[in-house]
């Protein structure tokens, strides 16, 4: 069977946005295949906020994640295989779900989406503070 992380994060983004809620996604930026900012980058992880106000083009594909955002007034083509999504979550509260890494840490899926040009969006990522995220035993 295919992986059903894709649909988890469909479900959960338009169960967050549909709640008028922020929805942040958390990444490992260590995996292959991941396109973003380096400078975004913390400790090899990234939070991105993708509400339809801070990206363009969003696109929660079976296999990437790809979209256009700003960072520090630049526009940037970012692009996330599904392996590497940590967590979906709402920024306000923290609700959303967590995901396992995977044991593989394979080579992204093999066909990635095509770039696409990058074209200007409204408003950088907001500031905030730490995760909401807590390890739940």
């Amino acid at each position: 069977m295919t992986s059903n992380r894709p649909y988890l994060l469909r479900a959960i983004y338009d169960w967050i946005s549909d709640n008028n809620l922020t929805p942040y996604m958390l990444v490992d930026a260590t995996r292959n295949g991941v396109r973003v900012p380096t400078h975004v980058i913390k400790n090899g992880q990234v939070v991105l906020n993708l509400a339809m106000r801070a990206v363009a083009n969003l696109d929660l594909g079976n296999e990437w994640i790809s979209f256009q955002a700003r960072f520090s007034g630049v526009s940037h083509s970012i692009q996330i295989p599904i392996p590497a999504v940590l967590a979906l979550y709402a920024q306000e509260n923290g609700q959303g779900m967590m995901f396992p890494a995977d044991e593989d840490g394979g080579d992204p899926p093999s066909n990635a989406p095509p770039s696409a040009p990058e074209p200007s969006t409204d408003g950088d990522k907001p500031k905030r503070g730490g995760s909401h995220l807590r390890v739940v035993k």
